[in-house]
């Protein structure tokens, strides 16, 4: 990466965060959310402040000139981005620092850190970019198996190696992060087209690792849509799948490393399939008098086959607590795009759904409409609301946020079951009514992905009781409910009690089968999607 460094605490780089007049909007909302003028803050540690235990490994000077115990890149690698990552951040607990942070440059190095880090006893971490909302980067030492971590980052892999012009693809390492390999594909007339929220301090191997979800809201939602092969370095060796544009030859290697979150083995290049750049947009913002309406009209818009980029709902709360609408009306964000024709009729029938539900088109200026009015100001909220969270959880504010999968028939009942337990947890835990919000993020013939935000006044002291028993509350309704525990946040450590209960018994069985053979001392990402044998 270029410029400034990533926060060791915090969103996005140093020296960045929101203007003074971001952050007196969003506190606005929450001081006429809760009835307050002010909050309870606390102070975060400087870096030079925290307090971190003297290494309990060093490298071999085979290893040293690509590894580091220094104190930034120790706490940095210390935690994601999930709210438990920032709150025992915030209060200064690095006791899971990892010991050594190896940035490889080249394979054989990957599998000369993964040598040695089974001869110590050390676990062995992939950080990926460390934007990880659910547990995933965190080290793990137990003392007795695992006597030290070591956290491994790619970033010096980080080129475009190759472009296919003829099959629209190209063979990109994976510590490159989004802005770096946007730009290597730009000269090519290509781009990936794939922008999660973490898109700038995310890499395309924790894009792989975790099944991330991007910027289509239908037909190209996930990560694996792209992945063409993969190449993956386990302790047991390289294992490189063949390039091909399908394959019925048995179940796909790509797919039992896609989603593994690193606990089989470390992506180290992908060829992955490209787009145009798109050339053709168009945008709309749609108001609906309720947040079912609006979800009525997605469901006959993604079953229409139109397939647009965007096709976002957020519900009235929702849209007024990102500024984009008063509070009583539900917004649909929908945008088509396209390389190679215009996208005139695509729209208008998408608009026709959308008017056979009540919705109404906001009026359209002559620039791009996708950029302004509700739609605008939702997608400004949306990319910067990530740095809201280094104020407000020294505030005693829990914002936190869960996303799940339905199917269409199940949808509205699922809705109002999971938002009722949400709601009841955080009365229970807090003690105060807070605020359970709703949008859509992706959605598909059979079903949307509905994306939950919810809102609590805690009490410092209590904080990660209180929104563990919300989310586990949360979690639990999901489950019930007959939903997934995670869309495309993936499982890491905090969904792991879920997960459990999701997924088939036997599929855990020989899951577990896979990572003992090629991982067999189990030092990859341990607690991560299961407990190896």
């Amino acid at each position: 990466m270029t410029g400034a460094r990533l926060k060791h605490y915090g969103w996005g780089r140093e020296g960045e965060g929101m203007s003074a007049e971001e952050r007196n909007f969003v506190l606005g909302r929450y001081r006429q959310k809760f009835a307050r003028d002010a909050f309870d803050n606390i102070t975060v540690p400087r870096l030079e402040d925290l307090s971190l235990r003297a290494p309990r490994i060093t490298p071999p000077a085979s290893l040293a000139a690509f590894c580091s115990s220094e104190r930034y890149d120790r706490a940095a690698h210390t935690y994601g981005k999930s709210y438990p990552d920032y709150l025992r951040a915030m209060l200064g607990d690095y006791d899971c620092a990892p010991d050594v942070v190896a940035y490889p440059r080249s394979e054989a190095e990957i599998s000369a850190v993964m040598d040695w880090a089974g001869s110590v006893g050390a676990s062995l971490t992939p950080f990926g970019g460390g934007s990880s909302v659910c547990g995933g980067v965190e080290p793990h030492v137990d003392g007795i198996k695992y006597k030290a971590a070591v956290t491994l980052d790619l970033r010096n892999l980080e080129k475009v190696v190759e472009v296919d012009a003829t099959s629209r693809a190209a063979l990109i390492e994976a510590g490159s992060f989004g802005p770096a390999l946007e730009s290597q594909l730009k000269p090519h007339g290509f781009t990936l087209r794939h922008f999660p929220q973490s898109f700038e301090y995310s890499t395309l191997g924790g894009w792989i690792a975790t099944r991330s979800g991007g910027h289509f809201a239908t037909l190209y939602t996930h990560i694996d849509d792209f992945v063409e092969s993969l190449r993956v370095v386990t302790p047991r060796g390289v294992v490189e799948t063949r390039r091909l544009p399908g394959s019925g030859a048995g179940p796909s290697p790509d797919r039992m490393f896609i989603g593994s979150e690193g606990i089989l083995g470390v992506i180290s290049r992908a060829w992955m399939r490209l787009q145009s750049r798109p050339k053709f947009r168009a945008g709309a913002s749609v108001r609906f008098r309720s947040f079912f309406a609006a979800a009525r009209a997605v469901r006959a818009i993604a079953q229409a086959g139109l397939y647009p980029s965007n096709c976002r709902i957020l519900d009235p709360q929702e849209a007024f607590n990102t500024g984009a609408a008063d509070g009583s009306v539900a917004i649909m964000v929908l945008a088509f795009e396209s390389g190679d024709h215009p996208l005139d009729a695509w729209m208008a029938r998408a608009l026709e759904c959308c008017a056979d539900h009540g919705g109404t088109p906001e009026p359209a200026n002559a620039g791009d409409a996708h950029l302004e009015g509700a739609a605008g100001i939702w997608r400004n909220a949306f990319i910067r609301m990530p740095y809201a969270r280094e104020f407000l959880n020294p505030a005693g504010i829990i914002n936190d946020t869960f996303e799940t999968a339905i199917t269409w028939d199940r949808f509205e009942s699922f809705h109002d079951a999971v938002k009722m337990a949400t709601e009841r947890a955080i009365l229970d835990a807090t003690g105060v009514k807070g605020e359970v919000t709703c949008r859509f993020t992706h959605a598909y013939p059979d079903g949307p992905a509905p994306y939950f935000s919810f809102h609590a006044l805690g009490r410092h002291g209590a904080l990660l009781e209180q929104w563990q028993a919300i989310k586990s509350a949360a979690s639990d309704a999901l489950i019930a409910a007959g939903g997934t525990i995670t869309h495309h946040h993936a499982v890491g450590r905090d969904h792991r009690p879920w997960y459990d209960r999701q997924r088939p018994e036997l599929f855990a069985t020989a899951l577990r089968a896979a990572k003992r053979e090629l991982d067999p001392h189990g030092l990859l990402n341990p607690g991560v999607l299961i407990d190896p044998s």
